[in-house]
């Protein structure tokens, strides 16, 4: 498994990092690097050492990398994107296929099933140096100029075009961000599920029913001011004392934010699932005689407690203590080393405040860890609603024996650029190894994770 995305998907983000991980744990394969090359560390170790504005333009100058051109935004091609993604799979037939939203938690959940899992949303990233963070309507203006290329050469595509001046201000000095989400299955999502999904079989939906205000710009094409993680949605458009503190800390020309007024909702442009694809979903399964099992959330970050308990019964059946909780952040996973350390994964979205809280619930009402390893994803910046380091030393204190951050330097953190190489190499290096247990049937699904109420299943079939 090697194949790299397509030259116009970024290959870092939620969608490619999480499509790879699963493809490699059903390869028998861990997940160094966050699929990126070995020979980065020593490069990414070094960029730590740099004052930090010399850190920030790096960090950028290495994501602008990635963005295309807008005139290369009509040979963008859906089915390139679908290719790509089957094609990391292992040639055998499965009991079950997912199919939606980018979850971290999820890919736990795929790789305790065995399955594999196929995104609706990819993120193309699009050169822009006109906008500055802090011009959303330009930000827009930009968009509804550029888009009908992609749009008119991908009828299955819709188009979130996403405009974060919190999280994503450092990458929006020199880039947009398009994320698309996929209508339908087209001939090469479908032609998977038929191959390998054994006759009788299930198509899980992952159904994240996060959503967020947007503007309607064209068919098939909304434009979406902030997104989930420090800031609540209303925030980003009413202001607020610390939208101002922290825009004057950027030394930005203005104290609030005035984007684009909303004519609606939509599902959020990351996480966010667009239902028209599970009436196209639901045709197939008619068609050919399939299960269809909906996972269904509301936000990102609920799926981590339960799926933190289906892997600690999944361990114990195997015969051995789950007693090493790793607490992951957006990227920075890795189902197949922490099967084969016993580690209880808990995901975080993002190392925000609403992330900690939902790691604090989770310790105040689940059996103590012995052992408890935290890492927190690093983004360049101080943005609103991070939590800080001593929030996150006060989670690792709950453990009985042992707790420490995995790959992350408080004193850096955020822009501890290292965390990428070092996540690995540190979570590769925790002792105990152990064959990955056998795979957990699909008809426990249900048992293992509905008594937890953060997910609602539903079940149906012949596609009803």
């Amino acid at each position: 498994m090697k194949r790299r995305a397509p030259w116009f998907v970024a290959d870092f983000d939620s969608a490619s990092a999480m499509l790879q991980a699963t493809a490699r744990f059903l390869n028998g394969q861990d997940f160094p690097a966050l699929g990126l090359s070995r020979r980065l560390e020593p490069l990414a170790i070094a960029v730590n050492l740099l004052p930090r504005a010399l850190r920030r333009f790096v960090y950028i100058r290495g994501g602008v990398q990635e963005a295309i051109a807008p005139a290369r935004l009509e040979d963008v091609r859906a089915e390139e994107i679908a290719r790509w993604a089957t094609e990391l799979y292992p040639r055998r037939t499965f009991p079950a296929i997912a199919i939606g939203s980018s979850n971290g938690a999820l890919v736990h959940l795929y790789a305790a099933l065995g399955i594999p899992w196929l995104p609706q949303t990819v993120l193309i990233p699009v050169r822009q140096d006109a906008a500055g963070p802090d011009q959303p309507h330009e930000a827009m203006d930009f968009g509804a100029k550029h888009a009908a290329r992609l749009l008119a050469a991908n009828p299955e595509l819709q188009l979130h075009h996403m405009h974060d001046p919190n999280q994503d201000r450092l990458m929006l000095h020199g880039m947009t961000y398009f994320r698309v989400k996929r209508l339908r299955l087209g001939p090469t999502y479908e032609r998977f599920i038929t191959q390998g999904l054994q006759s009788g079989g299930t198509i899980i939906v992952a159904d994240c029913r996060l959503r967020w205000p947007t503007t309607r710009v064209g068919e098939r094409h909304v434009f979406q001011f902030g997104g989930f993680g420090g800031l609540p949605a209303d925030e980003h458009f009413t202001g607020s004392e610390r939208i101002a503190a922290f825009l004057e800390h950027q030394k930005s020309s203005v104290d609030r934010w005035q984007p684009p007024s909303p004519d609606g909702d939509s599902p959020e442009s990351e996480w966010g699932f667009e239902e028209v694809l599970a009436q196209d979903i639901e045709r197939m399964a008619h068609e050919r005689d399939y299960r269809v099992l909906r996972l269904s959330f509301d936000e990102p970050d609920d799926l981590a407690a339960p799926v933190a308990d289906l892997y600690r019964r999944w361990y114990v059946r195997s015969g051995v203590p789950a007693r090493r909780l790793l607490v992951e952040s957006f990227v920075l996973l890795d189902p197949w080393l922490v099967a084969r350390t016993r580690s209880v994964p808990f995901w975080t979205t993002f190392p925000v405040e609403r992330s900690a809280g939902a790691l604090e619930w989770y310790l105040e009402n689940a059996e103590p860890y012995d052992e408890i390893r935290i890492a927190l994803f690093a983004h360049g910046m101080q943005s609103i609603g991070v939590a800080p380091p001593e929030r996150w030393r006060a989670a690792l204190a709950r453990a009985r024996r042992h707790g420490a951050f995995l790959g992350t330097r408080a004193k850096a953190f955020p822009e501890d650029f290292a965390v990428f190489a070092r996540f690995y190499k540190e979570l590769s290096a925790l002792p105990e190894r152990h064959a990955v247990p056998p795979p957990l049937p699909l008809t426990e699904i249900d048992q293992l994770i509905a008594p937890f109420g953060a997910v609602r299943i539903s079940l149906g079939s012949k596609g009803s």
